[in-house]
């Protein structure tokens, strides 16, 4: 669209063009060119802002922040301790399909904004995502493994625990998504931000630390899901009866929308059990990758050339 100003300017030359005279004509063509000229940059200028659109590392240098330049320590961020190798159990899949729960998850994929519900954390629970560590060394911020968890009791309790305010560090805690027995997603984090899913981790010998008071995690690179665990399962101990159907469901639709806008590989989706460092977490107790590999793989995510 041509704005006012420059369109106002195009209908007095030609109104001009019209005027005998050829000092006038001359003074016409000329202003007739620049309109045109003027027009030619607007539109172009304004076709640039249309067409680009911000690359992830755009959205993170927006969110992400560097550390506190006058409490640089000296020495550099300790290693992390040599962790387990990881073989993810996702298998590449471009045949096999099963076409009906395809259908259903397309379906379901193109009513995932009606489906989704954002409950924000208390701002105490998650931060921003760090450039720097505390001995000024770079680190990377954007969000490469993906840690499933399960809430140990219901979704509601969960919650709440994200809603509260936790002054103390040791007691933030909060995951970015949660999925419900139903099938229901409950966005707490936003992606782009760090939430406090994992304390001591590390993922393929990699973590970063933060803060120089606590040891190193996950959570400055980690997306954290948690699925709602059944009611046989409260508490830590033992397996239960595993999740549903509607979970599974909502799980592979929440991780295609990740791994798509975080170019993140299949097989950089873990656990909470893989990740943990000090050998407290055996979550999510129950987990059926077969049940995740046959959705993932109906939905084109496990083909790879």
């Amino acid at each position: 669209m041509v704005p006012d100003h420059l369109n106002h300017a195009w209908q007095k030359a030609i109104g001009l063009l019209r005027h005998p005279g050829a000092g006038i004509l001359l003074a016409t063509t000329s202003t007739l060119v620049l309109v045109l000229s003027l027009v030619g940059f607007t539109a172009e200028k304004s076709t640039e802002r249309t067409a680009r659109k911000p690359s992830l590392l755009d959205l993170l240098d927006e969110v992400a922040r560097d550390s506190d330049p006058k409490k640089v320590l000296p020495g550099q961020q300790p290693d992390a301790p040599q962790a387990e190798s990881w073989t993810s159990p996702l298998a590449q899949q471009c045949s096999g399909i099963d076409q009906s729960m395809r259908s259903r998850l397309l379906a379901k994929r193109r009513k995932l904004p009606q489906l989704r519900q954002s409950i924000p954390a208390d701002p105490t629970n998650y931060g921003d995502r760090f450039r720097s560590n505390p001995w000024g060394q770079a680190i990377n911020p954007a969000p490469r493994v993906v840690v499933l968890h399960e809430t140990v009791y219901s979704l509601s309790s969960a919650v709440n625990t994200f809603l509260t305010p936790h002054p103390r560090d040791e007691d933030q805690v909060s995951y970015h998504t949660l999925v419900g027995l139903d099938g229901s997603i409950v966005d707490v984090v936003d992606p782009l931000k760090r939430a406090y899913g994992a304390g001591y981790s590390a993922f393929l010998g990699e973590w970063a630390v933060t803060n120089a008071e606590f040891d190193g995690s996950v959570n400055n690179f980690a997306l954290h899901l948690s699925l709602e665990t059944p009611d046989d399962g409260h508490g830590t101990h033992g397996d239960h009866s595993g999740y549903t159907t509607a979970q599974y469901d909502a799980l592979a639709l929440v991780l295609d929308g990740w791994l798509e806008r975080f170019e993140i590989d299949p097989a950089a989706i873990t656990t909470h059990r893989h990740v943990d460092l000090g050998g407290a977490r055996a979550d999510p107790r129950s987990f059926s990758w077969s049940d995740l590999q046959n959705r993932l793989a109906a939905l084109g995510r496990l083909c790879q050339s």
